[in-house]
């Protein structure tokens, strides 16, 4: 049977969450891309901005394990409408920091804690709205893929939906600054933040679970679930949710955590400090630096593409989707090495680093897609959005100590006159902590194994 005859709905639903993760890093973009303009007119200092943007990373991190529970629960229908809902009033909520900021001094002073300053408190309030939104993203796209792609497919169609990413990063450069020029910072958070809600009247109409859903045709549903061994029915076959003990007892979960917490915070430091970057090291202003990010950006969207796409040659060759994963992850993992020349051959020209942060940051969602598909390889669907949980809450944690850190070395050493060296010291490990993971890894799941689950959730998935 072609692919044609078998149908193809299940790609309307890839474009859908394509623009839901495009939607959620233009919101979580627009702070990066204001913050030489933010940190003037407020006197932010590095550790300012680190403490602002490590408390979106904290409280996305502890989201993100409820979040794959609530996915679990709610369904990936009702929960991924949820999430916009929330993440876009945050993005919105940041136009009102200083509101915000002085309504959370109001309450210090009233239970006899020292006032903070109001801006950093404003635009943490809005960032910890953000991330509580955003942490639903990641658990519930994972999630519609692996019910409705095989798995033959799912690292492809996460690759795809992955890109978005790279295509909000690349939009809020093109957008956000002009914004902000003309009509003041507040419109920026404003428009980019309002634009969620649109999406999810696209959502509501057009999703429902694959047995539900009138607009998937029989061959599609069957060949959507024939390569997991699994019978089309008419209705969602009845399973128990696995328990936090069961899945942290499983060496499976361990190592999509270990990946997850190694390597986030390569992507988190990239996303919030390359226009500081850009600023601090080379005086390129936000309005000059449009060019570079969409550069580095546009780069990143063929990583995520190709990184998806890459299994499928060992596939095809006759290993199983996790052990063909592996290998290409190790691929993979060899090429943000490239970034340990970005500092060194910056004092050439500004687009080399550019050039060779790009790799890195494309290596990075080659990476991650396959990272996340690793989990719908292993476990069962409906434990696959709390294993994410799991590892987003380990993602973030590692994504706040890198935030912290390169704040404290950027202050550190940009009083010495010597930033550069702080930049070098985070793009080596920016460069080698693949190469860490990928160990951890395949340490901890020599070869493709399932979890050691109770029967009836391991023959759920």
């Amino acid at each position: 049977m072609t692919r044609n005859a078998i149908g193809n709905y299940r790609w309307t639903i890839c474009a859908l969450l394509f623009f839901a993760t495009t939607i959620n890093y233009l919101d979580r973009q627009v702070l990066s891309l204001l913050a030489p303009m933010l940190s003037q007119e407020f006197g932010w200092s590095n550790t300012d901005y680190a403490n602002i943007a490590a408390a979106f990373q904290f409280i996305y991190a502890i989201s993100m394990l409820f979040a794959g529970r609530v996915v679990d629960r709610l369904g990936t229908r009702h929960s991924y409408q949820l999430a916009i809902l929330v993440w876009s009033l945050g993005a919105v909520a940041h136009a009102y920091a200083i509101t915000l900021g002085e309504a959370v001094n109001s309450v210090f002073a009233t239970i006899g804690l020292a006032a903070v300053p109001v801006s950093v408190a404003g635009f943490i309030v809005a960032r910890a709205i953000l991330a509580i939104g955003e942490a639903g993203n990641f658990p519930a796209a994972i999630k519609a893929t692996a019910e409705y792609f095989p798995k033959s497919e799912r690292s492809f169609a996460t690759g795809i939906f992955n890109s978005g990413a790279n295509i909000g990063a690349i939009l809020a450069p093109l957008t956000v600054p002009i914004m902000a020029v003309l009509w003041g910072w507040q419109s920026a958070f404003i428009w980019i933040g309002a634009i969620g809600l649109v999406w999810m009247v696209f959502w509501g109409v057009l999703f429902d679970e694959p047995a539900r859903q009138r607009r998937l045709g029989k061959a599609e549903l069957a060949y959507i679930q024939g390569d997991a061994g699994e019978e089309p029915q008419a209705t969602p076959a009845p399973a128990r949710k696995a328990s936090w003990s069961e899945l942290l007892r499983q060496r499976q979960t361990w190592a999509f955590t270990a990946g997850k917490f190694l390597t986030d915070g390569v992507w988190w430091f990239f996303l919030f400090w390359l226009p500081k970057y850009l600023s601090s090291t080379y005086h390129i202003s936000a309005t000059e630096m449009v060019l570079p990010l969409t550069v580095v950006y546009s780069m990143t969207m063929v990583g995520s593409i190709a990184g998806g796409w890459w299994p499928s040659v060992f596939i095809r060759r006759g290993d199983r989707p996790f052990d063909a994963r592996m290998k290409a992850m190790l691929r993979i993992a060899l090429i943000p090495l490239v970034v340990l020349l970005a500092q060194p051959l910056g004092a050439i020209s500004y687009w080399l680093p550019v050039i060779l942060i790009g790799i890195g940051a494309s290596a990075h969602q080659a990476w991650s897609c396959n990272l996340f598909t690793t989990t719908s390889d292993l476990f069962p669907k409906h434990s696959v959005a709390s294993v994410v949980g799991v590892g987003g809450l380990a993602g973030g944690i590692g994504a706040v100590l890198m935030t912290k850190l390169g704040g404290a070395l950027f202050d550190h050493y940009g009083a010495l006159g010597r930033i550069q060296t702080g930049y070098m010291i985070m793009f080596s490990i920016c460069a080698t902590a693949y190469l860490v993971a990928w160990g951890a890894i395949k340490l901890l799941v020599p070869a493709q194994e399932a979890p050691t689950l109770p029967t009836e959730l391991a023959n759920a998935g």
